[in-house]
């Protein structure tokens, strides 16, 4: 078959790269192709036993005791995802996963918020870049957030071996040291999107003002939000919403269908007005606009969304790229069941990054090779984005 020969061709390629000998080369391939196969758990014992080794030893030495350059592997993502999928319309979308763990030595577990179970857990919480495209989405970046209790902890961190330079940063700051590498690299994108706990972080939307290279945003937005109108009228979202969106007010409103979910399909009236953040200014040649989101099968449903774009930007664009990142999320979500992000058993830190970019290279492959099994096709006005299927089933 024709993708196999270019999963053949990739995996040598980049093994060519990262390795000098030829044994985790072959490795490297086999687990490769171990994550795209029908494998029930994707841990280094079910996997080797898929591809045909009599250990999980190959495996084992690779994610731990090899050596080799898991930060170029991510380049090599990287620069095969451009190739392929890459345009300057794109749009990069932060989010978390959550890998939930039994006891305490794995690194980076505590007890914190769960947002794939919506309470506290005993978990891990991997902030990731997702680069969504016209022609499919899949991860372009990683972080695993390190709690302050590891990251003061000299015992836990030796242990797990934690670089020394590795310091304690809030998941905000770990999307701007991403969303630094992207700028660094030349990574193409117009847009970035992320839910309302990136949406409220002022270092983050600081970042993105800045004059010198301005990123455009459409974030989810806490109720607290302080904005207010240009004049000055208004109050902060939480305290007095429809003293912004009020019907006295000239708003541009829209009536959306966003496709079918669960209970049908999802339509939502949006209304949007140009605001001012207090303490910050967007970046020169820029405007903040507040967007609402009201379901219309349940009115009292609504989410706020705020937008840092280039003045003049179309509302239906933004309301495009606000309905995007839920969508986007969905798809992830199915792609990380099916190849097992997080299904690994390795406590460490380098072995934990050694099994999750190597997840992303075998989602880039299934995406590429979807795009171009399918041509893409613009999303159609109020379709927003469920013409992208979730990534192409190639199980071995």
């Amino acid at each position: 078959m024709a993708w196999d020969a270019e999963l053949t061709a990739l995996t040598e390629r980049i093994g060519r790269s990262l390795f000098a000998r030829p044994e985790p080369r072959a490795s490297f391939t086999d687990l490769v192709r171990g994550l795209l196969a029908d494998v029930p758990r994707k841990n280094s014992w079910q996997l080797s036993d898929h591809v045909g080794h009599s250990t999980a030893n190959r495996f084992e030495h690779l994610l731990d005791r090899a050596k080799w350059d898991v930060e170029a592997l991510r380049d090599q993502v990287r620069d095969y995802v451009v190739a392929h999928l890459g345009s300057p319309d794109a749009v990069l979308i932060a989010d978390d996963t959550q890998a939930i763990k039994k006891g305490n030595r794995s690194v980076g577990v505590a007890r914190q918020y769960c947002g794939a179970t919506g309470q506290v857990e005993n978990c891990q919480v991997i902030p990731m870049l997702t680069y969504a495209s016209n022609a499919g989405h899949t991860f372009i970046n990683r972080r695993l957030y390190l709690p302050e209790s590891w990251a003061g902890d000299p015992g836990g961190r030796a242990e797990a071996g934690v670089p020394e330079h590795v310091a304690f940063a809030t998941r905000p700051h770990l999307v701007i040291e991403m969303l630094e590498q992207e700028v660094a690299a030349g990574t193409p994108f117009a847009y970035l999107s992320a839910d309302a706990g990136y949406g409220r972080d002022p270092d983050l939307r600081a970042f993105c003002h800045r004059a010198e290279r301005p990123i455009a945003y459409v974030m989810a937005a806490p109720v607290d939000l302080p904005v207010r109108t240009p004049d000055g009228g208004g109050e902060p979202v939480g305290h007095a919403p429809d003293r912004l969106l009020a019907p006295g007010r000239p708003l541009v409103r829209e009536h959306r269908a966003c496709g079918a979910g669960t209970k049908g399909i999802r339509s939502y009236d949006w209304a949007s007005i140009t605001v001012a953040v207090k303490d910050q200014a967007p970046a020169p040649g820029h405007a903040h606009t507040l967007l609402t989101r009201r379901s219309v099968a349940n009115p009292a449903e609504i989410e706020f969304f705020l937008a840092h774009a280039i003045e003049g930007t179309a509302i239906s664009e933004l309301i495009r790229i606000a309905g995007l990142r839920g969508k986007i999320e969905e798809y992830n979500e199915y792609g990380k069941d099916l190849l097992g992000l997080t299904q690994y058993q390795v406590r460490k830190w380098t072995p934990w990054h050694r099994h999750v970019t190597t997840v992303m290279l075998a989602l880039a492959f299934l995406t590429v090779t979807r795009a171009h099994l399918t041509p893409s096709i613009p999303a159609e006005r109020g379709q927003g984005t469920d013409r992208h299927p979730p990534p192409t089933d190639l199980r071995m």
